[in-house]
């Protein structure tokens, strides 16, 4: 990016699982977002489903897709996008790791898992802009805190950088039956009423220390990982304005996203 451009916004987005590529809505949602978006120049997603301690990049170039899921229609293990890596990007991840003295492993034969590239089919579908993930190496919301401060200055290089999650899963509790639209749970409903005042109000300590703060946390996120790549975006936002960019809910779980920085 120039020296005089604004730095690029960072997302936390509820992804879907693979059927979300047949839901009209949510689709039309996710496209009039990426409207308001700038375009960047590389793409780092954090991803509720890639857990790796050392915290670790996955491949710099272009290997196929992780489908990491089961029990869908045969078509969806067939969808392809074919992003390129980039080594600039892994390079400057090294860099700024380094700094704060964190090892970075490489796998190089690592692609996209289903968080990352079932959302970017249909905000960035040209398949063009480099993508590169990387893992979770805990779900400790405050060291995930800190990993997203010390990814922050990518923003200044056109980084966009995406925690990719859901913001309530419960996959046991959702309302396969009622359809996507169908009347959330209450403990979803609480949960995402609580932490949308508590983004809208700055309220971080609270969303750090979520399982003790949020009402039906517990029900609400019985493995935290999908809640976990939000503190990534959070440290890498900053004091930067948040913006709830979708909200509603489906089959049951909060889909709610946000942007900072925008």
């Amino acid at each position: 990016m120039s020296v005089n451009s604004p730095a690029m916004p960072v997302l936390y987005l509820s992804h879907g699982a693979p059927p979300l590529l047949d839901d009209l809505h949510w689709i039309e949602e996710l496209r009039q977002w990426r409207g308001r978006l700038p375009t960047p120049e590389t793409i780092l997603v954090i991803s509720a489903h890639w857990e790796s301690n050392p915290i670790t990049l996955s491949s710099s170039g272009s290997v196929p897709l992780v489908y990491d899921f089961w029990g869908f229609e045969d078509r969806f293990y067939q969808l392809e996008y074919r992003a390129p890596g980039s080594v600039p990007l892994k390079n400057s991840v090294d860099r700024l790791l380094a700094e704060v003295r964190q090892p970075v492993d490489h796998d190089e034969h690592r692609g996209l898992d289903h968080g990352a590239w079932v959302p970017l089919m249909v905000m960035f579908p040209e398949a063009t802009i480099p993508v590169m993930q990387l893992s979770l190496p805990t779900l400790d919301p405050s060291q995930l805190f800190t990993l997203g401060k010390a990814l922050a200055p990518l923003r200044d290089e056109g980084v966009l950088i995406i925690g990719s999650g859901f913001f309530t899963h419960n996959l046991r509790g959702m309302r396969w039956d009622a359809g996507p639209d169908a009347e959330p749970p209450s403990w979803s409903r609480e949960f995402d009423e609580w932490g949308a005042t508590a983004l809208m109000t700055g309220e971080v300590d609270q969303l750090l220390d979520f399982t003790h703060a949020a009402p039906a946390a517990a029900i609400a996120h019985p493995r935290t990982e999908h809640f976990a790549p939000l503190f990534v975006t959070l440290g890498a936002g900053g004091d930067d304005r948040i913006v709830s960019e979708v909200e509603g809910f489906w089959f049951g779980l909060a889909k709610r996203s946000i942007s900072i920085g925008v």
